[in-house]
């Protein structure tokens, strides 16, 4: 995340060539690369271009970096300085080398609101970022269509997935602070009086620009698991991550993810009950996967029902939601997903947050006829 050299791949990770041959082998199995890029800053340390020609201002970076207060960033005064064209075409460049030599499948681009703005508020833009983003993605489109660019700006901007031409940033989708942050907070609260039925339908039927696919969803991220906060098992239950809360509370905000609209994205060892917090000098302990296989089986079988690979949930790959059933008190909501409705298309998903079962609870359906039970999570063959 403090990238020197941009058109190289580290050594550590096997250099150029190992990284040719991991994206080979990841499409063999059917499998896309998505890489993450850091363009708000580069450096601070180890970095050629500070200074490049000897000239500065303010002591800072010289004729391809800001050198006044534009520089700033929360990791260093290392921002390039996107109003010149040699910086633009060495970014835009970079972007299209991932494409043409590495053949990866998308990038999601780290941090844009540190782009298009100074500081991240939209009270000191930076429009010649704004412009650049709009630049690539536009190149982008034209030269690799079907390759996906993600923004993560957690800004709630609809601006970043307009098309350029309607003077967006052109971004395919974006992080979304709407979904996890409710959602993170629905199932590490202990006291069901502190969780909110409404916070959960918001995060649910939230949307940018009336398109479900313009955002990703998810409970936990490098992000959202670091920098003093842990794993959603070990913020429930800090004690004992592996307890019966923490398996039922981290499986009910996947399923949230799984069955909400948009796209769903998975954090490293969440599915099989991954606890701590992340240090990237730690491993995941692959262990868990043979200790946690019922966890493991019911994130399978969530994303089996998420891309309707049964051919009986076509609902759950839609656009469409209607959040039918709210009780605040009794902690329970029920929504219904649908693409055209009908057999092996309609989806109701059931979703109880009171700290205890609830036998004998009613809730009615959209549709009269036979409806069909395809996923209970307290089936014992996931625990």
């Amino acid at each position: 995340y403090n990238p020197s050299h941009i058109f190289s791949v580290e050594m550590t990770y096997g250099g150029p060539v190992a990284f040719k041959q991991f994206v080979k082998r990841a499409h063999q199995q059917g499998i896309a690369v998505i890489l993450d890029v850091v363009y708000n800053h580069l450096g601070p340390s180890d970095l050629d271009l500070w200074q490049f020609d000897g000239w500065c201002e303010n002591d800072q970076g010289g004729i391809y970096f800001y050198n006044d207060d534009r520089a700033s960033t929360p990791w260093g005064e290392t921002r390039p300085d996107y109003r010149r064209g040699e910086v633009r075409n060495y970014l835009l460049d970079n972007v299209l080398m991932w494409f043409e030599d590495y053949h990866v499948d998308g990038l999601r681009f780290d941090a844009t609101q540190f782009i298009h703005t100074v500081d991240g508020s939209p009270d000191w833009d930076l429009p010649e970022g704004w412009s650049l983003l709009q630049w690539i993605n536009s190149e982008v489109a034209q030269k690799f269509p079907g390759k996906i660019m993600i923004s993560e700006d957690l800004q709630s901007n609809n601006w970043l997935t307009k098309d350029v031409g309607a003077g967006g940033a052109g971004f395919a989708s974006q992080w979304d602070s709407m979904f996890v942050h409710p959602i993170r907070d629905a199932v590490i609260t202990t006291r069901d009086e502190q969780r909110s039925l409404a916070a959960i339908r918001d995060a649910i039927c939230y949307r940018y620009n009336d398109n479900a696919f313009d955002r990703i969803i998810y409970s936990e991220s490098h992000d959202e698991v670091a920098n003093g906060r842990s794993r959603v098992p070990q913020e429930i239950s800090p004690r004992d991550p592996k307890d019966w809360y923490a398996r039922k509370r981290s499986t009910l905000a996947a399923a949230m993810v799984f069955t909400s609209p948009g796209i769903p994205m998975l954090f490293q060892g969440q599915e099989f009950l991954e606890g701590g917090w992340f240090r990237d000098t730690v491993p995941v302990d692959w262990d868990q996967r043979d200790e946690f296989r019922g966890i493991l089986r019911l994130y399978k079988d969530l994303i089996h029902l998420r891309r309707n690979l049964y051919g009986f949930s076509r609902g759950l790959c839609s656009q469409f939601t209607n959040v039918y059933h709210l009780h605040e008190e009794r902690k329970v909501i029920a929504f219904h997903r649908w693409d055209w409705g009908g057999p092996g298309d309609d989806v109701v998903v059931v979703a109880n947050f009171f700290c205890d079962a609830q036998d004998g609870y009613v809730i009615g359906f959209p549709r009269a006829g036979t409806w069909k039970l395809r996923f209970n999570s307290d089936w014992q063959g996931y625990n």
